[in-house]
């Protein structure tokens, strides 16, 4: 008899787990409805992409030591003049410098094809572009599509940034200048799409990023479905190799994806400086799910910042983390005027260093003559139904100029080294059945 009741109170306990990794809250955490539109994760399919260009069959060879970047666009250029259709990069190693996509075409890369980055940033001309909360002249990425609506990349091959070259010189750089600016070293992106809706992201692997992997900016309805994102934090660093940044975004799904890289796994960015949000080329990122994601080393799962004005309606749910940094880190740029609101993380399981931290951004502080130093907020922060191992609890420890409020803990089973917290740094602390190391805290 006990036999039998131990086996249904695990039964039951399993079951519950099972029920609350499941749940899925219809509403943003602002209480507005989530459309059905991030409910729909079916997969764009090559045959209703249009004609299909093969690469191989317009004059491109698979040949891992020539650059044709010519080529390729020559194809691209020629399916946009005939009325769209998609570039199916073949198995093979193909060799390029920067590319642009035009509306109504589309990349498919099959399973054994490698889209590969030129190590020579020569061939990533510079031109009009946005890298760090700036609009600036800047080398394009690999793959690049300015104002392509319905634009898609998919398929199971890869898209190879062959970075080693470009990290080797940003360390070498850094050695020599320890205050040397990202931006100081040329590298390119890997993916860079601005100016473009209802973009649809499938299947593919991004690896070995010169720079950022994936930057968006100024686009609405982005879907990034069972994407792998991977760079190096050994035996050599990958620096500055963001999976994903989000840059003025509305509307944008993360699922089912494997992130894995040596600086944040997403970063939800927007502009930077005293008047940031004077700057039309600046704004917010608002509706934003993350779910059923798996997170290998990074410096943090979720960042908001550090070039950001305005986050709204942000949830990271149903995802495991196996080595980060952070879980959510919230960067306080104290100059630059910022709000963070109405974050939820929740159902989150495995192992970082710090399940949070909060703490001023001073990296390359610039106040550019304002007198005064602009305000930045973090409200409705909401942590939930989490269950982690971690070196460091609580690692929130704002500066003077910066405002938390209507922070929510429920449901958190940590098992911490550094256990302390202090509730007085947020104005409106609540915490509802929050363990740390099976005791109880209040």
């Amino acid at each position: 008899m006990k036999k039998y009741t131990l086996l249904v109170s695990l039964f039951c306990c399993v079951a519950l787990s099972a029920i609350a990794q499941g749940t899925r809250s219809a509403n943003f955490p602002d209480g507005t409805q989530i459309p059905d539109w991030f409910s729909d994760t079916s997969k764009i399919q090559l045959s209703k992409l249009g004609k299909q260009y093969v690469l191989t069959e317009h004059g491109v060879g698979a040949d891992s030591n020539v650059v044709q970047t010519a080529r390729i666009q020559q194809v691209i250029d020629r399916a946009h003049s005939q009325g769209g259709g998609v570039i199916v990069v073949p198995k093979g190693v193909f060799l390029s410098g920067a590319l642009f996509f035009k509306p109504k075409t589309h990349l498919y890369l099959a399973d054994g094809a490698v889209l590969k980055g030129s190590d020579q940033i020569a061939d990533y001309p510079m031109m009009p572009s946005r890298m760090e909360g700036q609009n600036l002249d800047y080398f394009p990425a690999l793959v690049n599509a300015y104002g392509v609506n319905g634009f898609t990349i998919s398929g199971k091959g890869t898209i190879d940034g062959n970075g080693l070259n470009y990290w080797k010189a940003f360390w070498q750089r850094r050695k020599e200048n320890p205050n040397c600016t990202n931006l100081e070293v040329s590298r390119p992106r890997l993916v860079f799409i601005w100016k473009s809706n209802d973009v649809q992201v499938q299947d593919v692997k991004l690896r070995n990023s010169g720079f950022w992997t994936s930057h968006y900016y100024q686009c609405n309805n982005i879907k990034i479905l069972n994407v792998t994102i991977t760079a190096p934090h050994e035996p050599i660093k990958a620096p500055s190799t963001d999976a994903i940044d989000l840059d003025v975004c509305n509307n944008v799904l993360v699922k089912g994806c494997y992130l894995a890289v040596n600086d944040d796994a997403i970063a939800l960015k927007g502009g930077k400086g005293p008047y940031a949000d004077k700057d039309p080329g600046n704004g917010a990122n608002t509706n934003i799910i993350i779910e059923d994601t798996n997170f290998g080393f990074c410096h943090a799962a979720l960042t908001l910042g550090s070039e950001a004005i305005h986050n709204k309606n942000v949830i990271m749910r149903n995802c495991h983390i196996e080595n980060a940094m952070r879980v959510l880190w919230l960067k306080m740029r104290p100059d630059t005027p910022q709000k963070y609101e109405f974050v939820s993380v929740e159902n989150v399981d495995g192992y970082a260093y710090s399940l949070i931290y909060v703490k001023p951004w001073k990296q390359f502080f610039d106040l550019k003559g304002r007198t005064d130093v602009p305000l930045s907020y973090s409200d409705h922060i909401s942590l939930k139904n989490i269950k982690l191992k971690c070196e460091v609890f609580f690692d929130v420890s704002p500066g003077d100029y910066d405002k938390l409020s209507r922070f929510h803990f429920e449901n958190l089973d940590i098992t911490a080294k550094n256990v302390a917290y202090d509730k007085s740094v947020v104005r409106d602390f609540t915490l509802t059945n929050v363990k740390v190391n099976d005791k109880l805290i209040r």
